[in-house]
């Protein structure tokens, strides 16, 4: 025998090192280097004397070889990390490729590529971001020690192997790169220093190992208890931690989209039509998009100038005969014009080619009609289809849209439908009645242009505005668990059907069905998507329920579970609809008796001063009041100063009627109150060419919108948390002399026992567009037993 050092006891620097960019051997400085890998085989092959060794390292080296030659052409972004430090010694070549340094290592040191892949990740992911990375790795070291130590098993379990998306700084692109980060800790070897220290002593883990106690360990709160509890310092990790990621920037981008078209906003505003431009830019690489509505004659189309206003131009629709506006409604698929100058029609795409467009790519947005003798509708015997609008996407290059962007737009043809489709329903709500204080201004301009007078503006100058909110918080989150828990009942039913036949008959293509249900009900589990709640119905209807005739026929077992299944669909929506049917309840009640007080309360300010006032409902109530001696001549500081108070004294009465409707209901629902102060007067006009009755103009009064809309979910700078808490009221001012009023408010509400006397202040935490605002909050009692005095008066009791 050869009495040098074993191959296997020996370090791989002896030959050579890994290459932090290739993954490949190369030989140390002190030996000759060959062009290939053959240089380490000959390195070995000396210290071993028996054949057999040697060809299982001749094996190993061409596997190593082949390996590194795939890992040069793959997209899979793959880094080798140290996780003592979280700092890389590896990146194969697509990852240092998005992270622009692949160029500038081909003349350096294996020194100096080490330094530039050691920041990696700090260089180009954010502090929270390297976080969730850092306390993914911990989950799956916790999940390795459970195993190990205790014999529990919870990597088959779902959502343990659950991958982090971060943002990747890419200096290759203009946008952040979204990644989803794997991690993979099968490279390591996790040692226990001292195993008499047990930190999970007092759990009895060794009894959850067992099955049936298994099910207690898989709640994700239960696993963050355990994280908590590790001593990490008794354990030794050794090895290398490996990340693999995959670019999913343009599924994220859809996502994206999808969510600001579905959000309750109208995608018609300026600022959510210039954040779905930006988007729709970036994934189909265009220079602009538009949106045609054609729900009403003559169409209008919407588009952002270069000075980032949002432009809307109306047109005929009898000037659309023969475009390929009316093209692609009728063949209802997404259209791709090559060159529009080469083929154009009407004046809307004659003004599209003299702006510059070549290739124009639309999405018609169809829905299903009934009675509807729209020039738009298609017709069959059983149904009608309408378009309510159109996306179209703009490039001044001809021939710019391929057959990929064909399939990204088709996955927004469902949230732009429900996008315009609200807009549509929006409107038929709208303007049915003009508040009684400014009706006879209306009145008046319609007399004007009966006599042939010119247009003029419906402006009301010099306002005092009193902004108020009662917002349900938590609204979405619980919205989305009804739609699991109904969608979760609903594919159980499905796969009780699919079980019930497997059981009569064996049939391949049914159990791929099963399975393939199985799998939809472990991804609802996971939470549901933006379009989640429409494709998981989708499917169930294509690719279940059309089988249920020839079920029924097969197995009396499979017929009655397809009844039970009807059974439960069996209602306006066609589907399970109980926790959401609930959930509806629940807000709907919410918002029905809050805006029942507030019009009780608004009773009584009506007859202080004549005014203005809007209530909106949709996760709460919100009310907008202007008064002024625009509207009223008779106004006066004492008109504006009870008005304010009585204010107060409403949002009071609402947040006690909320308290007892949480009781009521035992809902986990909570809402909370806030007004904005503002001692400015601002100025309001009518706008017909908008959706809402009034508008503000000016730049002081566009300042106070803007802190209208986000100062509910505004937070404290200290603290960063709300400024809102349920059951008490927020008051946001800006200068000491609002709170000086708002002061006194305060006491007397505290004299008639509508709130505490304890005042929490604090700073609102700056926002784009709104700085240099204070509030103050206080906790809102609950009602007396007793009627008060307010009541013989004539208004509104407390907690009435």
């Amino acid at each position: 025998m050869n009495d040098s050092p074993s191959i296997f006891n020996r370090g791989i620097d002896s030959y050579g090192e890994i290459d932090p960019l290739s993954g490949e051997f190369s030989p140390t400085a002190n030996q000759e280097s060959p062009s290939d890998g053959d240089a380490l085989w000959q390195s070995l092959s000396g210290d071993l004397p028996a054949s057999s060794e040697g060809e299982k390292i001749r094996i190993w080296k061409d596997n190593l070889d082949c390996l590194s030659r795939l890992g040069r052409g793959t997209k899979l972004l793959i880094a080798a990390v140290e996780p003592q430090n979280f700092t890389l010694c590896y990146g194969n070549p697509a990852l240092c490729q998005l992270a622009g340094i692949q160029p500038s290592l081909d003349s350096q040191s294996r020194d100096d590529r080490q330094k530039l892949l050691h920041h990696l990740l700090q260089d180009h992911l954010s502090e929270g971001d390297r976080q969730g990375l850092e306390q993914l790795y911990r989950r799956q070291v916790l999940l390795r020690i459970l195993g190990d130590r205790y014999e529990i098993d919870l990597k088959s379990q779902l959502g343990w192997d659950e991958p982090a998306i971060v943002s990747f700084h890419s200096p290759n692109y203009s946008e952040p790169r979204i990644i989803e980060f794997w991690v993979n800790t099968a490279g390591l070897k996790i040692s226990l220093l001292d195993p008499a220290q047990d930190e999970f002593a007092d759990l009895r883990l060794e009894q959850q190992s067992r099955p049936e106690h298994s099910e207690s360990l898989t709640d994700l709160s239960t696993l963050e208890n355990l994280e908590q509890r590790v001593c990490w310092e008794n354990y030794r990790v050794e090895g290398l931690l490996l990340l693999e990621g995959v670019d999913v920037t343009i599924r994220e981008s859809i996502r994206q989209i999808s969510q600001l078209l579905i959000s309750t906003h109208s995608i018609l505003r300026p600022d959510r039509f210039r954040q779905i431009n930006q988007h729709l830019k970036s994934l189909f690489r265009c220079d602009n998009s538009f949106i045609l509505s054609t729900e009403r004659d003559p169409v209008r189309l919407f588009v952002e100038t270069e000075s980032r206003k949002l432009s809307v131009t109306s047109y005929a629709l009898d000037s659309l005969q023969g475009s390929h506006f009316l093209q692609a409604a009728e063949a209802n698929r997404i259209w791709n014009v090559t060159d529009l100058s080469a083929d154009w029609t009407g004046e809307c795409e004659k003004q599209l080619v003299q702006a510059g467009v070549r290739s124009l790519l639309l999405i018609p947005l169809v829905v299903q009609v009934s009675g509807n003798d729209s020039r738009l509708a298609r017709r069959s015997p059983s149904q009608s289809q309408q378009m309510v609008g159109l996306v179209g996407l703009t490039k001044t290059h001809p021939h710019h849209f391929h057959p990929i962007d064909i399939r990204r737009g088709e996955e927004l043809i469902a949230p732009f439908t429900v996008a315009l489709r609200q807009i549509v329903q929006q409107r038929l709500t709208q303007f049915t009645n003009i508040h009684p204080s400014v009706e006879w201004r209306f009145i008046q301009e319609l007399e004007r242009r009966s006599w042939g007078l010119p247009p003029e503006a419906i402006v009301f100058a010099e306002l005092y505005p009193l902004y108020g909110i009662s917002d349900i918080r938590g609204s979405s989150d619980e919205r989305n668990r009804a739609i699991e828990a109904d969608l979760i009942e609903q594919f159980q039913l499905g796969l009780a059907v699919v079980e019930a036949f497997c059981a009569a008959e064996e049939q391949s293509f049914v159990e791929q069905l099963r399975l393939d249900l199985l799998e939809r009900i472990q991804g609802i589990q996971r939470g549901v998507t933006v379009d989640g709640e429409i494709t998981a119905i989708e499917y169930l209807k294509d690719h279940l329920e059309g089988y249920f005739d020839y079920f029924c026929n097969c197995s009396p077992l499979a017929a009655e579970a397809v009844a039970t299944y009807r059974a439960a669909c069996d209602n306006e929506q066609e589907c399970v609809y109980v926790a959401r049917s609930r959930y509806d309840e629940t807000v709907n009640q919410i918002n029905a008796r809050l805006r029942d007080t507030w019009e009780r309360w608004q009773e009584k300010m009506q007859k202080i001063i004549p005014h203005y006032c809007d209530v909106e409902c949709s996760d709460g109530i919100d009310h907008m009041i202007y008064a002024g001696a625009a509207i009223n001549p008779s106004f006066s500081r004492f008109h504006l100063h009870s008005l304010r108070y009585e204010q107060l004294r409403a949002v009071c009465d609402c947040a006690r009627v909320a308290l007892r409707i949480q009781a009521d209901y035992q809902t986990t629902l909570e809402v909370t109150h806030l007004v904005l102060v503002q001692d400015c007067t601002v100025d309001i006009f009518h706008d017909e060419k908008t959706e809402k009755l009034f508008d503000v103009r000016g730049t002081r009064d566009t300042r106070y919108e803007i802190v209208k809309k986000r100062i509910d979910k505004g937070v404290e700078a200290q603290t960063g948390d709300r400024i809102t808490r349920p059951g008490m009221l927020t008051v946001v001012y800006a200068t000491n002399k609002e709170w000086e009023e708002y002061e006194q408010y305060l006491r007397y509400l505290a004299r008639e026992g509508w709130v505490a006397e304890k005042i929490d202040f604090g700073t609102v935490e700056p926002q784009p567009g709104v700085s240099g605002l204070k509030f103050a909050r206080v906790r809102v009692l609950p009602a007396p037993n007793s009627v008060p005095d307010l009541a013989l008066n004539g208004s509104p009791s407390p907690g009435e």
